[in-house]
């Protein structure tokens, strides 16, 4: 079996990481290059870094954030938002990234997956699902922080994107996103069940048991988690209070926050997930 992974996201606007709930009410948790290298020296596995305004910009502008991130930590890092050419893709890896994460550039042009996969190696590219279940229950996939609408089934839409070449799913609950309420587990148990590639779930965790049961009950071979380990990271007086134009940092620090979430340390939640039974790397 192979070790289940436990990646810190990082959504990033300008200067800074935020967090929002359903991907959106932005507020300021710490600069990107300290957080990357305290989830590093805490034992992730990997890291994702979402360009949260690269939709808007229609670029990506992390490359310096990715160089340095890239320059002081040892495992994979996954960067997405606003990447809609091969040459945004090479750029991107250029500086630093293991992987790059595409979303509105393969539902606009899913011919982008191929390309992209041939040239630069399936296990390069993930693809990131931003689910919303609709009243009469289906899933339907949308862009830009779950904002745009595409009429695209999301069953069908990830059963394409395993046959375009992707190495990797990221599939995202908007329902559940920041809620701290736990992971659609249909919504991902269906989607790892009929994917022969790998599924990060993302979107939901509130404690270490949610995390589990997304590994055990939805079949996901790794998980996304914010929340739990930012809240977490802020809490420990580690929120940096320069650069903050970007967002609210008075909410964080009033610690309202966290009432939803067991925030804990990869180490804890670690713990506990080899506690259930789950290999993980310690």
């Amino acid at each position: 079996m192979l070790p289940v992974r436990l990646i810190p996201r990082l959504d990033i606007k300008g200067p800074n990481v935020v967090k929002g709930i359903h991907l959106e009410g932005l507020r300021v948790i710490g600069r990107p290059d300290k957080m990357a290298r305290y989830y590093y020296e805490a034992g992730a596995d990997e890291l994702f870094f979402m360009d949260t305004v690269a939709s808007l910009y229609e670029r990506n502008s992390l490359g310096e954030i990715i160089s340095k991130t890239a320059s002081e930590i040892f495992i994979p890092l996954t960067v997405g938002g606003g990447l809609r050419t091969l040459q945004d893709m090479a750029t991107v890896l250029r500086a630093g990234a293991d992987k790059v994460c595409l979303n509105t550039a393969a539902i606009k042009n899913p011919n982008i997956i191929k390309e992209s996969s041939r040239s630069l190696g399936s296990s390069t590219i993930v693809v990131a699902i931003e689910a919303i279940r609709e009243p009469n229950g289906s899933y339907l996939a949308y862009t830009d922080n779950g904002r745009e609408y595409t009429g695209v089934d999301v069953f069908e839409w990830a059963k394409k994107v395993e046959e375009l070449g992707a190495g990797e799913i990221v599939l995202t609950s908007v329902d559940k996103e920041g809620t701290g309420e736990g992971f659609d587990l249909e919504l991902i148990k269906r989607v790892s069940e009929n994917a022969s590639i790998p599924v990060i779930a993302h979107g939901g965790a509130g404690s270490h048991q949610h995390i589990i049961d997304v590994m055990q009950m939805g079949k996901a071979d790794a998980v996304a988690v914010a929340s739990v380990l930012h809240y977490e990271y802020a809490r420990n007086n580690l929120l940096d209070s320069t650069d903050s134009a970007e967002g609210n940092t008075e909410f964080i620090r009033s610690g309202r926050s966290f009432k939803n979430f067991q925030t804990s340390t990869i180490g804890d939640i670690k713990t506990e997930m080899l506690d259930a039974g789950l290999a993980v790397r310690i």
